[in-house]
């Protein structure tokens, strides 16, 4: 077991690579360990080089988005309010998922567990509810809708990286694209809802 303190100090360092990395994969541990504000010296202490860093990164990164998902409570409620509330909560986790799935070479070799994919299980089930109850769109494939929901967040989260949306207006966009695609809605669209 880790103190409070070490364990914080862990997840700090955790938190840190995520979000350097997601930005900068040639960021060097120093940027990381300033990120985190710790030393060098410290966050040698916890992850002896890179590659350990990494790893614990990545492992780091799929349990808080999990986590982040479970928290949701996706499968209580009306399914739109669920679909709202799965999306704050992937936004939440968004530097994991920039740094997770923005270059592929990051997952080469890791396994995530013999366990089923929980996270993709939660969401296929609130869609599939959704399309049972009448409000996504039941002619759509749950896999295209789910794979649509992460593009959308991972563009949301790397547009707010970028300064194009403001962080805070994020889950907001995605929210909106899913809901009403690109397209105005007309005086009679809104009507005939």
């Amino acid at each position: 077991m880790e103190s409070g303190t070490r364990s914080r100090t862990r997840r700090a360092i955790l938190g840190a690579a995520a979000e350097v990395l997601a930005r900068d994969r040639a960021a060097t541990l120093a940027d990381i360990a300033r990120a985190a504000q710790v030393g060098r010296s410290t966050l040698h202490r916890y992850f002896p080089d890179r590659d350990v860093l990494v790893e614990a990164a990545v492992a780091d990164a799929y349990l808080v988005i999990q986590q982040s998902i479970q928290d949701a409570a996706v499968d209580e409620g009306p399914p739109l309010a669920a679909l709202r509330r799965l999306v704050t909560a992937m936004v939440d986790a968004g530097d994991r998922l920039l740094f997770l799935y923005g270059d592929s070479s990051v997952l080469e070799g890791y396994e995530a567990g013999d366990e089923p994919d929980s996270v993709a299980q939660m969401m296929a089930d609130l869609i599939k509810r959704g399309q049972a109850e009448g409000v996504f769109d039941p002619d759509l494939a749950v896999q295209w809708i789910q794979d649509t929901l992460w593009a959308l967040v991972y563009t949301g989260c790397d547009s707010a990286g970028r300064g194009v949306l403001p962080r805070h207006g994020v889950a907001t966009a995605v929210i909106r694209m899913l809901e009403n695609g690109i397209r105005v809605q007309s005086r009679g669209d809104v009507e005939s809802k």
